[in-house]
């Protein structure tokens, strides 16, 4: 049913139709604004939510002050209820947020659903609601079985936009159950990522547009064997086996080491659980791990310092097809580091830090350049939803295809950084471990 405007002869007709006959409210306030008022107080909370949903002035409606039950707990309700509009596609939904201490999840209804959703738990179950228009800001409270209203003028003027989250066609889509990330904490069973969780949603996602953009550069056949240097929990190892797997149907031997054989075990027994194949987790060090046949995929994402420059060059040892490292914690280059010209950057500690991070980085790029590899410094996920990540990805270059930086430039950035020997250097041919 389409609303008419207020200013339409028809608003009067139709709201007699839609509203209900209670106390009506007079306010001082221009005529307008009493007309609204005195039709706003006469609805229902659900009526009053359709009208302003309909009218695309709804800013939001919150629900809270959850009733106890029998037993005197409130505690399995959520706290608090916000819900907004969201448009969907082409569908326009109401997106209602669940708070629980700091968890929030997420769901869209229907207009209908949410009316339904309301008139079932308000004020059966939450005994206040505050419904937020841009034409007034109405207060609904049940106390002590009596429904009290108040209501007072908007300073909210202008209705606000209706969007989604920037719907993105994520590998792993939102909505969508999956096994492992419900194991992992981060969905619901039913497809929710929880809201505490959703930063790492998104930085798995990331990840795997990282890793489907260098797929044409792994074997078309046969099984994709990868290496996971420092895999510490291993949630992303678990994306990149439902990257290959679940989605591109692909026979993988993904091999996952770390140092920690407490954490490489519980990853064992979540492997277990999901029933996957193709993984094995191994408590070892980088140095000692061998490979008979052919390392495709290179992985170092949690290698802190000089761990990334470890596995850099083992991955460079043999022959990688890609590599993709995250690195962290470069401590060396910022403890070594000396240049009379940049005196002025570097007696500020933080940016001596950032500084050194940036050099270490650009350093194992040529180094990378120099063995054979075409290097890219990407930005690993949003800015929206943590500090700023690199990720370093090299590419295996065609036989005969230039490298883009010289062993002698690598070594001239080292001479003017007033650096001598370093881990990077490893990366290079003829570098050791």
């Amino acid at each position: 049913m389409s609303v008419p405007l207020e200013s339409d002869d028809r608003f009067q007709a139709w709201a007699s139709q839609v509203f209900t006959g209670e106390e009506q409210t007079v306010l001082s306030a221009p005529c307008r604004f009493q007309r609204i008022v005195r039709t706003v107080m006469q609805m229902t909370l659900p009526q009053a939510l359709e009208a302003a949903v309909r009218g695309q002035t709804l800013v939001k409606l919150v629900l809270s002050a959850p009733q106890a039950d029998e037993t005197g707990a409130a505690e399995q309700h959520p706290t608090r209820y916000t819900i907004r509009s969201v448009q969907l596609k082409d569908r326009l939904l109401l997106q209602w947020t669940a708070r629980t201490g700091s968890q929030e999840i997420h769901e869209n209804l229907t207009l209908k659903e949410s009316l339904a959703r309301v008139d079932a738990i308000f004020p059966l179950t939450y005994r206040e609601a505050n419904l937020l228009t841009t034409e007034a800001d109405s207060q609904f409270r049940s106390r002590n079985g009596i429904m009290v209203k108040a209501r007072q003028k908007s300073n909210q003027r202008v209705a606000p936009p209706i969007a989604h989250n920037r719907t993105k066609n994520y590998l792993i889509p939102e909505g969508q159950p999956c096994p492992f990330l419900e194991a992992i904490g981060v969905m619901t069973p039913d497809g929710r990522v929880k809201a505490s969780m959703t930063h790492k949603f998104h930085q798995i996602n990331r990840f795997l547009e990282l890793v489907n953009d260098i797929l044409p550069h792994l074997p078309a056949e046969g099984p994709i064997r990868v290496v996971d240097f420092g895999s510490g929990k291993s949630y992303l190892t678990f994306a990149l086996h439902h990257l290959l797997v679940g989605v591109q149907q692909r026979e993988v031997e993904i091999l996952a080491i770390d140092q920690n054989a407490e954490v490489i075990d519980t990853c064992r027994g979540l492997c277990e659980r999901l029933q996957l194949t193709g993984i094995e987790f191994a408590a070892q060090s980088i140095s000692s791990v061998e490979q008979s046949e052919s390392v495709h995929l290179a992985v170092a994402l949690h290698a802190c310092d000089g761990a990334t420059d470890q596995a850099l060059a083992q991955a460079v040892r043999w022959k990688s097809d890609v590599i993709l490292a995250v690195p962290c914690c470069q401590h060396e280059v910022a403890r070594s580091i000396e240049s009379a010209p940049l005196e002025l950057l570097l007696r500020h500690g933080i940016l001596k830090e950032r500084f050194a991070a940036l050099a270490t980085d650009a350093l194992r790029a040529a180094a990378l350049d120099t063995a054979g590899y075409k290097t890219q410094i990407l930005e690993f996920i949003d800015l929206d939803h943590t500090p700023k990540n690199l990720l370093i990805r090299a590419v295996k270059r065609r036989e005969g295809e230039a490298s883009a930086t010289t062993s002698t430039a690598y070594a001239e950035l080292k001479a003017h950084l007033g650096l001598a020997t370093l881990a990077t250097d490893q990366i290079q041919p003829g570098g050791c471990l």
